[in-house]
């Protein structure tokens, strides 16, 4: 399917869903008019023909809003298919959407990147949200079984997957100069959470198992690349508890880390097709996580899996997979193996072009 004209909208993003639209709009721009309209700093300079707009949406609700409504409504006017990321732009599209006017109907398709976390407000907010985009959407797409599930039973026409390939990288050998600057001495075994410091990631669980390894097995560093809200107060307790931690901040060589760890941990409360762990996969990495949204169907059997808020399973797999050298090197290539079965950035291409032919009938 080709020639149409595409919207392709997003809100602020500290994580992959800017990068899914910008990658989509620059794939989808090859047959067609594709607009990426969201924030400047996740729109802007994405070349490969894709015309953008700026159009402020943030995390919250606020005055702006109705200014960003008026704004979608423009943009999307003629338009074959707007296709929102994220609950709160999903939201803003259906209203706007919803008050287009005569004249030919745009379809709505919306991708949801995350399960709404926060206090019994935020939940209400969002509960109303998705409601909304429920209602009004021609399509639904959820990075993880559980968000889809979540679509159809608030009666969303039409729920499936989405599919959020990680980008390819490439690795480089961590030499021994570097393992040094990083605080890994050669006697040292390394293990490696790549994560946004932010409550979702599981940074308590993470401390706490970071304790009980520390006993277990007491040559490991715990390796922790990422930044985020909640720096300082991780910083503080690791410094109150000494914890054999180590906090790296943003770092551009996380394919090489990757490669070099001995076990790669995820110890979040939620993901959806979490793109650390797809590169984790690629570089061949022993993998140990928390087995919620929809982490088992990225790692499928390639992983450890273990219930969320248990540190002293997670520590127990971490322990056997860093006291055994014939275990990680079976785990290495299950990673290699399972990353070959996952989708490409072509494969996400053609899939979203079936939605599109579906919603336009």
């Amino acid at each position: 399917m080709s020639d149409l004209r595409i919207v392709q909208l997003t809100g602020s993003s500290a994580g992959g869903v800017g990068r899914h639209a910008r990658e989509l709009a620059a794939g989808l721009a090859a047959e067609n008019r594709v607009i990426l309209a969201g924030p400047a700093d996740v729109v802007d300079d994405v070349g490969n023909g894709v015309r953008t707009a700026h159009i402020d949406i943030a995390d919250r609700p606020r005055t702006g809003d109705a200014r960003a409504v008026a704004r979608i409504r423009s943009l999307a006017r003629g338009a074959d298919v707007l296709h929102a990321h994220g609950l709160r732009a999903g939201a803003l599209a259906a209203l706007a959407l919803g008050t287009s006017g005569p004249g030919p109907r745009t379809a709505l398709v919306v991708t949801l990147h995350n399960l709404p976390v926060g206090g019994a407000r935020v939940q209400a907010v969002a509960a109303g949200l998705e409601r909304l985009v429920a209602a009004r959407a021609d399509a639904v797409l959820g990075v993880s079984g559980d968000l889809v599930d979540r679509a159809r039973r608030l009666g969303a026409r039409y729920a499936t997957r989405a599919l959020v390939p990680a980008p390819p990288h490439t690795h480089r050998p961590l030499e021994e100069g570097r393992r040094r600057l990083l605080g890994i001495a050669p006697e040292h075994q390394m293990i490696l959470t790549v994560a946004r410091l932010a409550p979702q990631k599981g940074l308590d669980l993470l401390c706490d198992t970071a304790g009980l390894v520390a006993d277990r097995v007491p040559g490991a560093r715990w390796l922790v690349a990422g930044d985020g809200p909640l720096r300082a107060g991780l910083t503080d307790q690791i410094v109150g508890e000494d914890l054999p931690v180590i906090l790296l901040g943003r770092r551009d060589d996380v394919p090489d880390l990757l490669a070099a760890a001995d076990v790669v941990v995820s110890t979040s409360a939620w993901e959806g097709q979490p793109l650390n762990l797809q590169e984790a996969l690629a570089a061949g990495a022993p993998i140990v996580a928390t087995d919620v949204g929809g982490t088992r169907e990225v790692t499928g059997d390639a992983a450890r899996l273990v219930p969320f808020a248990d540190p002293d399973a997670l520590a127990t797999q971490i322990a056997q997979v860093l006291g055994d050298e014939q275990v990680r090197n079976g785990m290495r290539a299950s990673s290699l193996a399972r990353a070959g079965e996952l989708p490409s950035a072509e494969d996400a291409l053609v899939h979203m072009l079936e939605i599109y032919a579906r919603v336009l009938g």
